[in-house]
């Protein structure tokens, strides 16, 4: 690895830091400043945003996070990727049901932002955490699974239309 790129890679790993150091003093406007205007941000909930949806996402889940509360470990990056697992603790607002949610975390980088950004979680698990009995019974299935993506779409679209 040459110098430039040694220090791109630790350019890269701070810019993770900060995210996720942003994230825990739900700081959402922190955690935007890390990513590019272009940015494409991909989950199992909301699938894929892009741009100021992404970044519209993590504002409104950290404005209505009450007892959230996030760590973060394992963070690795080279001149154009990165990594790192987090783990985010909180009551699911729906139900009032305790969630810890343990999340794999992919990262692309371009001129010093964020461009890719992939959060990889079991959402059956998730599910069963969040609804109780009927998210562990029936979680998994698709139909279910498109019920929680249509939920969280309409969320960012209503968040949207109040914040433009």
């Amino acid at each position: 690895m040459t110098t430039s790129a040694a220090t791109t890679a630790e350019q890269n790993r701070a810019l993770i830091q900060k995210f996720y150091e942003s994230f825990q003093r739900k700081d959402a406007a922190g955690m935007v400043a890390c990513y590019a205007d272009d940015v494409r941000f991909t989950d199992p909930v909301f699938e894929t945003l892009d741009g100021k949806k992404a970044g519209a996402m993590w504002t409104m889940l950290v404005g209505g996070g009450g007892d959230l509360r996030l760590e973060f470990k394992d963070v690795k990056a080279d001149d154009t990727s990165g990594s790192a697992h987090w783990d985010a603790y909180y009551t699911f607002s729906g139900t009032g049901r305790f969630v810890h949610n343990s999340i794999d975390a992919a990262f692309e980088f371009r001129d010093g932002k964020i461009t890719r950004h992939v959060d990889t979680f079991d959402l059956h698990k998730w599910a069963g955490q969040a609804l109780g009995l009927k998210g562990k019974l029936f979680g998994g299935f698709g139909f279910v699974q498109s019920k929680i993506r249509s939920m969280a779409a309409g969320r960012l679209a209503a968040y949207l239309a109040k914040n433009p």
